[in-house]
């Protein structure tokens, strides 16, 4: 199986396409340690891609694309893989369609705005060895302090409310549109992300019609 998931910032494409990694034996891609990697490889790709990320510009899609084209002719890839938001913009899609990059399906996870934005919100992070806590779902045993080191618990900049919707306006307005891209092509799968990760895993797998 080929796909690629899609969803709002913080809808848990990461976590499943981890999950399906396992479930499925394929390989889960994400384009953010792709780069990195060919950046630390000094590969040609990732000396283009460094070139940009030290100017303070967005990595070109035909650059990002290229360097997708290449992690999946690895032998690894030859049983399926699961591109883990990417591509995020119809031209992105269009582009790889053009370079030969097909795929059997789109994996669509839907979250409503206010749930990411509770759920992303609050987050918070210690100030001294950056463990993660949730004040809902991984609450610390003292309010406010880390449990491993005492140090202060922190929200970081782009868990603020307002700039976690600023972020929903962008997907709205350059990813959801990518919905009715593979709608078209006969590819989108829709399962609802919710409040338990086993019930969106649960939703996931019928989504993809594996058998649970």
């Amino acid at each position: 199986m080929k796909l690629t998931i899609m969803g709002p910032p913080g809808g848990g494409k990461g976590t499943q396409a981890e999950l399906l990694e396992k479930r499925l034996g394929i390989v889960h891609i994400s384009t953010g340690a792709i780069i990195r990697k060919a950046i630390s490889d000094k590969t040609p790709l990732g000396l283009a891609a460094e070139k940009y990320i030290d100017e303070g510009s967005l990595v070109p899609d035909d650059v990002v694309i290229s360097m997708v084209k290449e992690r999946i002719s690895q032998p690894d890839c030859e049983a399926g893989y699961i591109l883990d938001g990417f591509p995020r913009t119809i031209p992105q899609a269009e582009a790889m369609e053009g370079m030969g990059i097909d795929l059997d399906c789109a994996l669509n996870i839907v979250v409503e705005d206010d749930a990411i934005v509770e759920r992303l919100s609050g987050r918070r992070e210690c100030a001294v060895c950056a463990a993660p806590y949730h004040v809902k779902y991984n609450p610390p045993k003292a309010e406010g302090k880390c449990d491993k080191c005492g140090g202060d618990l922190i929200t970081r900049a782009d868990d603020v409310p307002e700039t976690i919707r600023q972020r929903l306006r962008v997907y709205h307005a350059q990813t959801e549109p990518l919905k009715r891209f593979y709608e078209e092509r006969g590819l989108l799968r829709t399962a609802r992300g919710c409040e338990e990760l086993s019930d969106t895993t649960r939703n996931v797998l019928e989504a993809l019609g594996v058998r649970q």
